[in-house]
């Protein structure tokens, strides 16, 4: 589990995304909701191929399957927030390695305009004997987003969480290409 993001500064955007704080007592205090909290969606899989884009050539693959936030916030302190983001990971039939790492980041932006900051995580997939897929839950659970006064609520910031992808692999999700599986039976 990865555990960062003290002290950063953060901002996002659009604000009704599932918005929970730590405590009830802290729900009720905040001001108004939680930053959104969305995965990038050129950023959301990743295929690592070995060879031609072809699905018999698929090393790796690894997908954002879901996103929850947390946070609290009072008076004119800063917002105090964690994310936990779900993935699946896959060997496929060019996979060798037992355990292969993954990239992937969280950025915080205020809503609708620059980065404020940003930051890259490693995330460790064991695929141990025959085994071809894997889940994992990463906690992000410090992550501070500062705030000039009381007036300024989650509403304005956003966090993005993306996978870390190669030109390549960048360029193959914004293609709308999809690989399609054989027929099973």
């Amino acid at each position: 589990m990865n555990k960062l993001l003290a002290g950063a500064l953060f901002a996002a955007a659009a604000a009704s995304s599932g918005c929970s704080s730590f405590k009830k007592e802290a729900r009720e205090a905040n001001p108004a909701p939680c930053p959104n909290v969305l995965v990038l969606s050129d950023a959301a899989r990743a295929l690592e191929f070995d060879g031609a884009q072809e699905l018999v050539n698929i090393a790796y693959t690894a997908e954002i399957t879901g996103l929850n936030i947390a946070c609290r916030y009072f008076g004119d302190e800063p917002i105090d927030a964690e994310i936990t983001i779900d993935m699946a990971f896959g060997k496929g039939p060019k996979g060798a390695e037992g355990e292969k790492h993954f990239k992937y980041f969280v950025a915080v932006t205020r809503k609708d305009l620059e980065v404020i900051t940003k930051k890259e995580f490693i995330v460790a997939a064991d695929f141990k004997g025959d085994k071809n897929l894997v889940f994992a839950e990463e906690e992000i659970d410090k992550i501070i987003i500062p705030r000039s006064n009381d007036e300024i609520s989650g509403i304005n910031f956003e966090i993005i969480v993306g996978l870390s992808l190669s030109a390549e692999q960048a360029i193959f999700n914004r293609s709308g290409k999809s690989l399609k599986f054989p027929d099973l039976k």
